[in-house]
């Protein structure tokens, strides 16, 4: 592909971006983390409280990008058949079947949005696992296929009781947590409690743009962004080193206040969430219209693609994002940038 289809398809993406902020105010940097995983074809982790706007987020995106938009809500009774499929009574007496959120827009599927998915049984979570791997499902005799689906998903942070937290080797399957907070500015704090216009979400998500990008060529030009941008021998080792580091953060000299370092990290980032790091490395690289991964580039998506990914002592999992944000901006500062 050329650099001029490249330049193109950066200034659709850069109009995606302008198009949801205009919607969801003061979250540049959630929303170019989003950007980042919809070209780099990875699945995403949501952390925020509730009604700080990840709904209406995923619905300006999918606006955007074009294909179906699903969500589920994750609760206590929740089956694995109920992502598939519906089961009611029609007005006939007779059973019926209807699609659920999974199938209900077949191959056009582009995001689909588990809302507290921790709130579900591990049996969901399962099942949720292997569609995200293999983006295909057999049901009713017949293998159905989600080629353009990107899942989303957030926990229930608040209450501890019947919840079901996702293990370590599942969060390893998301490229990246990405951190949705109430902004700490006043005018949009404002704006978002005063202004009509934010009142009504399906009102605002009309506004945005429909189909700037297409969601079913995205898998073809993620693999060209991928193929396009380049990562130097010097840029390779510098992120080894950085893997490194998440394993043994003591070696480097890192510390975390009020942490035994000796005991904190059971295991570090996985090689899956390297190379998923790299990947995300190299679509910031383009969206900055450069044609080489610089330091700059995985520091923009390290703690987003990593965090997640670490193994702590039980000690210290309640205190994990604060740790993590805490150890991993220690492991930035102390490895050397080439």
């Amino acid at each position: 592909m050329s650099d001029v289809q490249l330049a193109d398809w950066r200034n659709h993406a850069l109009t995606l971006e302008s198009e949801v902020n205009k919607v969801v105010v003061g979250q540049q940097t959630p929303i170019r983390l989003i950007t980042t995983s919809i070209f780099a074809r990875g699945h995403v982790l949501l952390e925020g409280d509730v009604g700080v706007g990840k709904t209406t987020l995923l619905r300006a995106f999918t606006r955007g990008i074009g294909g179906g938009y699903q969500r589920i809500e994750g609760t206590i009774d929740l089956m694995p058949n109920d992502l598939v499929y519906h089961t009611y009574l029609g007005e006939d007496g007779k059973p019926h079947v209807s699609p659920g959120p999974l199938l209900m827009s077949g191959e056009n599927l582009s995001v689909f949005f588990f809302n507290e998915i921790n709130r579900a049984r591990p049996q969901v979570h399962s099942l949720l696992l292997r569609v995200m791997a293999e983006r295909s499902l057999s049901a009713f005799n017949t293998e159905h296929y989600f080629p353009h689906m990107i899942v989303f998903a957030d926990r229930n942070q608040v209450e501890k009781e019947e919840t079901f937290e996702i293990p370590s080797a599942a969060r390893d399957r998301f490229m990246m947590e990405i951190p949705i907070v109430v902004p700490n500015d006043d005018a949009i704090m404002e704006a978002l409690v005063f202004d009509t216009k934010f009142h009504n979400v399906d009102a605002l998500v009309d506004t945005v743009k429909p189909d700037v990008l297409q969601f079913d060529e995205l898998n073809a030009f993620s693999s060209v962004i991928q193929n396009s941008i380049e990562a130097s021998d010097t840029l390779k080792r510098y992120a080894l080193n950085l893997w490194k580091a998440t394993k043994a953060p003591l070696d480097y000299g890192v510390k975390v206040s009020g942490v035994d370092m000796n005991r904190l990290v059971l295991s570090g980032a996985s090689p899956r969430g390297m190379s998923m790091m790299l990947r995300a490395a190299r679509v910031n690289a383009w969206l900055n219209n450069r044609n080489a991964v610089l330091p700059d580039d995985i520091h923009a998506v390290f703690h987003s693609t990593i965090a997640h990914r670490l193994v702590f002592s039980p000690v210290y999992e309640m205190r994990r994002t604060e740790i993590a944000r805490e150890m991993l901006s220690g492991i930035v500062n102390a490895v050397a940038a080439p």
